[in-house]
């Protein structure tokens, strides 16, 4: 876990992180969200949507960015005051996500940061675009 604090973060300063979305992270976050839509829950169901595969939860995928600024980008310090998300592709069980993101602004008063981020496939799609608030909380 890195522990940016204000002083240490500049413009330009980026992470990235790799995960792959498993069908025991759909399943805890069904139970958690109490989300059963099929479109998520049943592969058929998906399938006969137009679908490759049943279509990961997007909050599930948006959860990513939280990890991000908890842990990577500032870290420790970090409260998340808000987020922009545009999703742009489905995701499926069994998706190579890679996490980016990268400091546009800093608001040395208000003690707030300002990251552009996105989230790729492994076939490098866009699968969503996010404008997060972060304030340091050292």
């Amino acid at each position: 876990m890195n522990s940016y604090t204000l002083t240490d973060i500049g413009l330009g300063l980026s992470h990235s992180f790799e995960v792959i979305v498993t069908e025991s992270m759909m399943e805890q976050f069904k139970v958690m969200s109490g989300d059963i839509n099929p479109l998520h829950t049943d592969k058929a169901f998906a399938l006969e949507k137009g679908f490759v595969n049943k279509v990961v939860y997007g909050m599930l995928t948006a959860s990513f960015y939280s990890t991000l600024v908890g842990v990577y980008l500032p870290g420790k310090y970090a409260l998340l005051q808000g987020v922009d998300i545009t999703f742009h592709h489905p995701v499926f069980p069994g998706d190579r996500l890679t996490v980016y993101g990268e400091v546009k602004y800093i608001h040395t008063i208000l003690g707030q940061i300002e990251i552009k981020a996105h989230i790729n496939n492994q076939q490098g799609k866009k699968v969503s675009k996010a404008k997060i608030k972060v304030g340091i909380n050292v």
